[in-house]
């Protein structure tokens, strides 16, 4: 799934529609009754980790707010790219000759089941708080955003057919559309993942993460663990453990003050850079992921790991390069000679 620098990128698709009114809407959920986003103002948006946060709200006047940005920390390390040009798309249900799917007239026969009945129009009724509603955004593997563009087949499905993949979630504006794919949408209350666990924000708990690495479990379960290192995924972990040359199940507790030091500094490097590319549109070239050799020259190991009972993830390491680091063996005064 995308992971926390493709969030920020899909951010920044969103950010330009902040403050505008939802014309129509379209898309093949059907988890969320998208018909009560019409005529709703995209109010704010936010992103915590591996999830991306929508909130819609009754029409107010309301400027572009400064989360058009990035965070100032990131401006400082992330340099924006030049706007190409001015290209004006058609807005209307048809693109290139095109229709976008599922727009609001072909979904006016959806109706919300029981049980969003009872978990949605409470909020929605509720309007004298004036919080709105938040749409919570978490995607798949190939999950992404398009802005004012879909996304096109780039080879054949199984059955040989070229079809253009179906947007979950399309929302129109006065002035370009958003077109959301294979994600899961729910509506919540707001983000629930505090920004100390976020790698990419400013808040990010340096003392925590480090406290969480000293565990006595392998690290690469640890680096997993969205609670100290939320939008961190299979990718960065690959790719930071063999820049910090430790392997991928060396204890935690038996590595050093600067081996975690190492660590921690090339998760925040790493990540910096891995959105500074894409905002520049250039490819990340991976040192270890999915490679048979690492960048020295070795061969290049894979196996399946996790914790039992949990999700096994693939990891690449070079043997030679990522030596395992020895467990630590307390000797008694009984055992003692």
């Amino acid at each position: 799934m995308p992971e926390g620098p493709s969030l920020r990128k899909f951010h920044q698709l969103v950010a330009p529609f902040v403050g505008q009114l939802v014309v129509t809407v379209g898309g093949n959920s059907k988890k969320i009754n998208p018909n009560m986003l019409e005529m709703l103002r995209l109010q704010d948006s936010q992103v915590h980790g591996k999830n991306l946060y929508l909130n819609f709200g009754l029409t107010e006047d309301l400027g572009l707010p400064e989360s058009f940005l990035l965070p100032k920390h990131l401006q400082k390390k992330v340099r924006l790219p030049k706007e190409k040009s001015d290209h004006k798309l058609e807005t209307t249900s048809r693109l290139d000759g095109q229709e976008v799917p599922g727009s609001s007239l072909a979904i006016k026969a959806l109706e919300l089941g029981e049980e969003e009945k009872e978990t949605v129009m409470p909020w929605w009724l509720n309007t004298s708080q004036n919080s709105g509603l938040w749409l919570c955004f978490h995607f798949g593997l190939f999950g992404s955003v398009r802005a004012s563009e879909l996304s096109r087949a780039t080879k054949a499905n199984k059955r040989g057919d070229w079809k253009d993949p179906i947007p979950r979630l399309v929302l129109h504006f006065a002035k370009g559309f958003l077109a959301f794919y294979n994600c899961r949408i729910y509506w919540c209350l707001g983000p629930t993942v505090k920004p100390t666990s976020d790698i990419l924000s400013e808040e990010f708990d340096r003392r925590q993460a480090l406290e969480a690495l000293k565990q006595a479990s392998p690290v690469s379960y640890t680096l997993l663990d969205q609670r100290y290192f939320a939008g961190l995924g299979n990718i960065i972990k690959n790719e930071v453990l063999y820049l910090a040359r430790i392997h991928p199940l060396s204890l935690g507790s038996c590595l050093t003050p600067l081996n975690l030091e190492s660590l921690l500094d090339h998760v925040v490097s790493f990540s910096v850079g891995w959105l500074q590319k894409k905002l520049e549109g250039k490819p990340l070239h991976h040192l270890i992921y999915q490679k048979e050799q690492c960048p020295a020259g070795h061969q290049v190991m894979k196996d399946s790991f996790g914790p039992p009972g949990s999700f096994q993830r693939l990891t690449w390491w070079c043997p030679h390069c990522q030596p395992k680091a020895e467990e630590k063996v307390e000797v008694t005064q009984e055992q003692l000679p």
